[in-house]
């Protein structure tokens, strides 16, 4: 079976950039109607204008992945210009590096409201929606959310959490035969803003330390390009992967297999 998504909509959040945006794109090149979303609006639009002059059809709808209020009047605008929703990627994330000493108690609670709280929200509106036709719910963890780094807590915290709330749903989906899996994807590291942008923060030293001691324990010697991490998506909204729910779909360069 080929592995495309003609003519299925789908919704993906934290789309102006990085791995969201190179989903939009595979998604548009595998046939998918694609809704683009995110809290940068100006970026967000950029996209679209983008996929539309190469020929796909994609909108963008503003969204605050922690606004519940917003992910239903998202989906019901999403739903009204479409017709349906067949497919729902939860990509939007933070990342910062910072050991447990240091950690606020605010900063805590950001980085676990917009990474695993936005999810639960986002796969909620999303099964409330597509749970009378079914779909496919991809939930964006990490490896951080299988293994832990000592100056990552709060992310591997709301990672682990995004890996086993994917389990709950796929399996509260599959009981009522609603016909929707769920199912959570693990990349490595990857060269994105969310990277760089954390890397940042780092004096030059440290960050260069971090990001060596990243690349050595990568047995394929490189981070991953976001279009190699897209491919992943494409596949588990394709019925290419119609018997897969509940399951961790790793893309590490092999990080985790040490």
């Amino acid at each position: 079976m080929s592995i495309d998504c003609k003519d299925k909509v789908v919704l993906i959040t934290g789309a102006a950039k990085g791995i969201g945006a190179a989903a939009c794109r595979a998604l548009a090149e595998a046939g998918a109607k694609v809704a683009v979303s995110d809290i940068d609006a100006a970026a967000g639009r950029e996209l679209c204008e983008a996929l539309r002059s190469r020929g796909a059809d994609a909108e963008f709808f503003a969204l605050d992945v922690c606004d519940e209020q917003q992910w239903q009047s998202c989906l019901e605008m999403v739903v009204a210009s479409y017709g349906r929703i067949d497919g729902v990627v939860n990509n939007a994330g933070i990342a910062v590096i910072c050991g447990p000493e240091d950690e606020s108690l605010d900063g805590w609670r950001r980085t676990q409201r917009i990474n695993s709280d936005a999810v639960f929200l986002g796969s909620r509106a999303a099964i409330q929606a597509m749970k009378s036709q079914g779909g496919s719910i991809v939930n964006v963890s990490s490896i951080e959310g299988i293994v832990g780094d000592p100056m990552l807590p709060a992310y591997n915290a709301s990672k682990g959490a995004v890996r086993a709330l994917t389990k709950s749903l796929a399996l509260y989906c599959a009981d009522r035969q609603y016909g929707i899996r769920v199912n959570s994807l693990h990349p490595g590291y990857v060269e994105t803003p969310l990277v760089s942008g954390a890397l940042a923060q780092l004096p030059d030293d440290d960050a260069a330390a971090f990001a060596s001691r990243v690349v050595a324990s990568i047995p394929l010697g490189r981070m991953a390009q976001p279009e190699e991490i897209a491919s992943g998506i494409v596949f588990l909204l394709s019925d290419a992967s119609r018997y897969m729910t509940g399951s961790e779909l790793v893309m590490d360069g092999g990080y985790t297999a040490r």
